[in-house]
């Protein structure tokens, strides 16, 4: 295998050469991965980053005649790093495509780079509804946080869950988590006692935990990006709560499963809804889940088939076009596309160039001494309800 990934950083260059980034090199397509490997998404990266180099090994550097050459920037998890890199990518190291993205506001400052140099975004990772809709020549292969979010909503409300407190990280997927649960639930008849926010960066969840636990909800409804579930579950359990009576609901971002392992037996219980489990009961996904242990020694979450699908993509849609690698042919071929993953059936919604998938309710059960999140209910197909409600 010949993938290159090539660290460090080149001089920042004026926004004004975008235009002439576009340049490919001749039989070969670039695409420029950028992911953090250190900082606070540290773990997002290296999942991103271990299915980029799984897809490729099983299927090759070559795709209809190409050469594929993967070029990693490490983000640091600063969403301004993003920015630069996608420039330099764009202009230095003539990319067809730049990937990765881990959260919004790295995706939010590349999509006007890739609007004017014409290159295609995959967002394998941020969820916000609104990133799509920031360039024509961006495609998701991750998730949006609403379509956890309601089903979740929807589920709880059947489950005799009347009272609820809401914690969300205050940034944007935590406002898309925060009103897409607050208005499906209330929809059902239910109370949100409190919506509390709390900070991205370091947060101490124990505060705001003791303010939840004053109020007496049901259940709390969480959400918070991936790699911080394991905080959390440590401070809802010192705080008492899991013996308090009150029930922990959200999306699947707070029991990771490259973290669920080392969170213990109070997680057990908490109910989630997600797009992907590793212990998903499906062929191609032991297949995959079995690939990835030995090459990585570590468990693939769902930021992990993100970029595992994000490849496909790239393959697919280059196996269409005949090798064309420029963005309208890449994004008219992406458009409509489906196909098996290890998570389910997924599609490429030809309107919004977002991902329509099945949504799975899981409780955090322990299997033979590990903990994984079962599923025990699917909602298929479901489209991106904050993108639906506006037709």
């Amino acid at each position: 295998m010949m993938s290159k990934y090539v660290t460090g950083a080149v001089a920042a260059l004026a926004l004004g050469a975008l235009a002439t980034g576009g340049a490919y090199a001749q039989g070969t397509v670039k695409i420029g991965l950028i992911v953090s490997m250190t900082g606070q998404q540290a773990s997002t990266g290296k999942q991103i980053k271990a299915a980029v180099d799984l897809y490729m090994k099983q299927h090759g550097d070559t795709v209809a005649g190409k050469k594929i050459e993967v070029i990693l920037r490490d983000s640091g998890s600063v969403p301004d790093h993003t920015k630069r890199l996608a420039q330099e990518l764009i202009v230095n190291d003539h990319v067809n495509i730049i990937a990765g993205f881990e959260i919004t506001p790295a995706a939010l400052v590349a999509a006007p780079l890739a609007t004017k140099a014409k290159v295609v975004e995959l967002v394998m990772a941020a969820g916000t509804s609104i990133i799509t809709e920031k360039s024509p020549y961006i495609v998701r292969t991750s998730f949006t946080v609403p379509q956890s979010a309601v089903i979740i909503a929807d589920w709880a409300a059947q489950n005799k869950i009347k009272k609820v407190v809401t914690i969300v990280s205050d940034y944007a997927p935590g406002y898309d988590a925060e009103k897409s649960f607050t208005e499906r639930f209330k929809s059902h008849g239910g109370q949100i006692l409190q919506a509390i926010r709390v900070p991205l960066a370091n947060p101490d969840f124990a505060p705001f935990l003791q303010r939840a636990a004053d109020a007496k909800p049901d259940a709390i409804y969480i959400f918070v990006p991936s790699g911080q579930g394991g905080t959390f579950m440590k401070q809802f359990t010192e705080r008492g709560l899991d013996k308090a009576g009150i029930k922990l609901i959200g999306t699947g971002d707070v029991t990771d499963d490259d973290l669920l392992p080392g969170m213990g037996d109070a997680a057990i219980g908490t109910v989630t809804a997600h797009m992907y489990s590793a212990d998903h009961q499906s062929a191609a996904n032991k297949a995959y889940v079995a690939a990835f242990e030995k090459a990585n020694h570590f468990r693939p979450n769902f930021m992990s088939v993100g970029g595992y699908d994000g490849m496909h993509l790239i393959y697919a849609a280059l196996k269409k076009t005949k090798g064309k690698a420029d963005a309208e042919s890449l994004i008219a071929a992406m458009k409509g596309m489906k196909w098996e993953s290890p998570r389910g059936p997924i599609e490429i919604d030809p309107q919004t160039r977002d991902i329509i998938q099945n949504i799975y309710i899981r409780k955090v059960e322990k299997k033979d001494g590990q903990l994984y999140n079962v599923e025990f209910e699917t909602f298929k197909a479901v489209k991106d309800p904050v993108k639906a409600a506006k037709k």
